[in-house]
């Protein structure tokens, strides 16, 4: 999806985490349970619709029912249920660090920078001591926190509440299109993430490293 920027001089960056940043797969954790087969892999996760409700947990449903409810739903899964909470680091690939990099050495130039990420607020929590470069954001909106996602208008247009900046003056990126298709739509200049590569150059062409 090839949109138009809205500006080229942004005030402020606005990081996505969770594959721009972080590198989080479930197959990570599930290939233990199938031997490695990503298609089987695939064929779990679409029959237990895990995009559905992972989606509720990133937008602060209790961890605990979710996976109780789901066991009662799908009690031939109920160990691997249970293992996307026990085991949910293993499916935390860790940072990307190209990425880190970018992000490092625009904080060391004075780039105001910020995260809008969609997450769990639970396993935020259990992760983010993990990780010094995060305090070069000055501030980072987690969808569990704020009980809703994107690409919900909504989500942005609390992280413009909490932050006080205008979506103009904003450069958000992030590797969905449907969230940067609702974060064009309301003002911001945006980057469709695909490698660390391709936004160190978008971030170039805009003047800013």
């Amino acid at each position: 999806m090839n949109i138009p920027t809205n500006r080229t001089n942004p005030r402020a960056l606005v990081f996505d985490f969770g594959g721009v940043i972080f590198d989080w797969n479930p197959y990570y954790l599930y290939r233990h349970f199938f031997n490695d087969d990503r298609r089987a892999v695939e064929l779990f996760l679409e029959e237990i619709k895990f995009r559905d409700w992972n989606f509720k947990l990133d937008i602060g449903y209790p961890f605990k029912q979710m996976i109780d409810d789901l066991c009662r739903e799908f009690p031939q899964y109920a160990d691997q249920l249970r293992a996307y909470d026990e085991r949910w680091l293993e499916t935390f690939g860790g940072p990307i660090e190209p990425t880190v990099e970018v992000v490092k050495k625009l904080h060391q130039q004075g780039h105001p920078l910020y995260a809008l990420s969609n997450w769990s607020l639970e396993k935020y929590l259990l992760v983010r001591p993990q990780f010094d470069f995060l305090d070069c954001f000055e501030r980072i909106v987690i969808s569990g926190e704020e009980k809703v996602g994107k690409p919900d208008r909504r989500i942005f247009e609390a992280f413009l509440a909490k932050t006080g900046l205008k979506a103009e003056e904003c450069l958000f990126i992030d590797d969905s299109d449907e969230n940067i298709r609702v974060a064009h739509n309301l003002g911001f200049d945006t980057i469709r993430f695909s490698s660390p590569a391709q936004l160190t150059e978008e971030i170039i062409l805009r003047k800013l490293l």
